[in-house]
């Protein structure tokens, strides 16, 4: 590590600490030329597989892409950010452990169907009516009733999508 005072590269630690609950590593370091001392943090850089679309085309996986499509699906509901941030954190938890240089969007839509059907029914229907392109209210209803027979109930679920964010009946 380059001492960022006087650019020299001898650098030793002096101490080290675990910090983000074990994410990161923080370390005081002293020059061996100027005597200064500085911090360092250091985590594991982890590579994310790329996304392989539907036309066969390849992107890096963007994260900001899949939490704008989750806080969408979740706009207006109450659910907290840490929940938001939690299910992200899984969702790219299990791409990395895949252990795939590549993974087709469709399977990351349908992990991120898995945690919304588990933070927010509501939310579920909603990412579910786009992302596989209902065409109409029957595909709604189908959607529903599948999902009161896991363990909610349909009547609630209905009755909050008519509740929707702009207040005109649209999902």
């Amino acid at each position: 590590m380059h001492c960022p005072f006087c650019g020299e590269a001898d650098t030793k630690v002096i101490d080290s600490r675990l910090v983000a609950e074990g994410d990161q590593v923080r370390r005081r370091r002293e020059c061996l030329s100027c005597h200064e001392r500085f911090t360092t943090f250091e985590t594991a850089e982890l590579v994310m597989p790329r996304v392989v679309k539907q036309d066969g085309t390849r992107q890096p996986f963007d994260e900001e892409k899949l939490r704008a499509g989750l806080m969408k699906a979740l706009e207006k509901r109450p659910v907290s950010i840490e929940s938001i941030e939690a299910a992200l954190n899984r969702i790219k938890y299990r791409l990395r452990a895949t252990g795939e240089r590549e993974v087709k969007s469709m399977q990351l839509g349908e992990e991120v169907m898995t945690e919304l059907r588990q933070l927010d029914k509501v939310a579920y229907v909603r990412f579910a009516s786009v992302y596989r392109s209902f065409q109409d209210i029957n595909e709604f209803k189908e959607e529903i009733e599948r999902l009161s027979q896991g363990n909610g109930d349909a009547a609630d679920v209905a009755r909050a999508l008519a509740e929707t964010p702009t207040g005109k009946g649209k999902v």
